[in-house]
C-alpha cells in the first residue's frame, strides 16, 4: 500500500452543490488553507477562481466532469476536460456512462473515460463509478475499464445519487485495482472514525465537505 500520509493529505474538500455562492467558495479555499488540503474540489465554474486563490500553495484544483449523471456524449466530456485544464485544473473527477455499463456496452465505457484520460494532458484522472447504483459484478467491471483506459484513480460516488461510499466496496475497489491505482471514498465520511475506516479499507483519497470536522475530531450528521 502507499506510504501513510497525514489526514489532512487524504483530504479532497468538496463543494458542489448548484446554489453554491462565491462566498461559500472562498470558505472553502480558505479551509482548504487553513488545513493544507490534498485538494479542493469544486463545479468547473469556479476552477479558474480557485486556482488563483490557491496559487502558491500545494493544495490541488480538483473539478468534475460529465457530473453529476455521465450521461453526457464522450466529446462533451473530453471537450469539458480540456477546457477544465485549461482554466487551471489539476485533477478532473469523471463520471462514467452507467447507464452504457448496465447494458453491457463496455467498449462505449472504456472509449469514454479514455477520452477524458486524453484530453487531460497528463493531468491526474478519477472515474466515479456511482456504486450505490451497481452491483458487484458491474462495479469490478467499471474499475477494470478505468484502469484499462489509463485512468489513475476510481472513485465511490458523486455524493447526488442514492449513497456514497462503503468500506466494503473500497474495499473490494481496492482489491480490483490493485496498488496502482488509487481509490477515492466519496460521501460518506463524516467523523475521523469514518475516514480512518477507509483509509483502512484502502481508500488513497476522501472526497467530503466535512474536511474541517475531521481535522477537529467532530462529527457532522449531514453533507457530502
Amino acid at each position: 500500500m502507499p506510504e501513510t500520509l497525514p489526514i489532512n493529505k487524504y483530504i479532497d474538500h468538496t463543494l458542489l452543490k448548484p446554489d453554491s455562492s462565491q462566498a461559500a467558495i472562498d470558505t472553502l479555499l480558505k479551509e482548504a488553507l487553513d488545513y493544507d488540503f490534498a485538494s479542493v474540489c469544486v463545479n468547473p465554474t469556479w476552477v479558474a477562481h480557485a486556482k488563483d486563490v490557491l496559487e502558491g500553495s500545494d493544495v490541488k484544483v480538483c473539478t468534475v466532469i460529465g457530473f453529476p449523471l455521465g450521461a453526457t456524449l464522450s466529446q462533451v466530456k473530453a471537450f469539458e476536460a480540456k477546457e477544465a485544464v485549461l482554466a487551471g485544473a489539476d485533477e478532473l473527477d469523471m463520471v462514467i456512462n452507467i447507464g452504457a455499463l448496465k447494458s453491457g456496452n463496455f467498449d462505449l465505457v472504456e472509449e469514454d473515460i479514455r477520452a477524458v484520460v486524453e484530453a487531460s494532458q497528463g493531468r491526474l484522472v478519477k472515474v466515479i463509478i456511482e456504486t450505490c447504483l451497481l452491483t458487484d459484478e458491474e462495479k469490478i467491471k467499471a474499475c477494470q475499464l478505468a484502469v484499462s483506459a489509463g485512468a489513475d484513480y476510481v472513485k465511490t460516488s458523486t455524493g447526488f445519487s442514492t449513497g456514497g461510499a462503503t468500506v466494503e466496496d473500497v474495499a473490494l475497489m481496492r482489491k480490483t485495482v490493485g496498488e496502482i491505482v488509487g481509490v477515492k471514498a466519496a460521501g460518506g465520511a463524516r467523523s475521523l472514525a469514518d475516514a480512518q475506516a477507509f483509509i483502512e479499507a484502502g481508500a488513497t483519497r476522501i472526497g467530503t465537505s466535512s474536511g474541517v470536522a475531521i481535522m477537529n475530531g467532530q462529527e457532522v450528521t449531514h453533507g457530502y
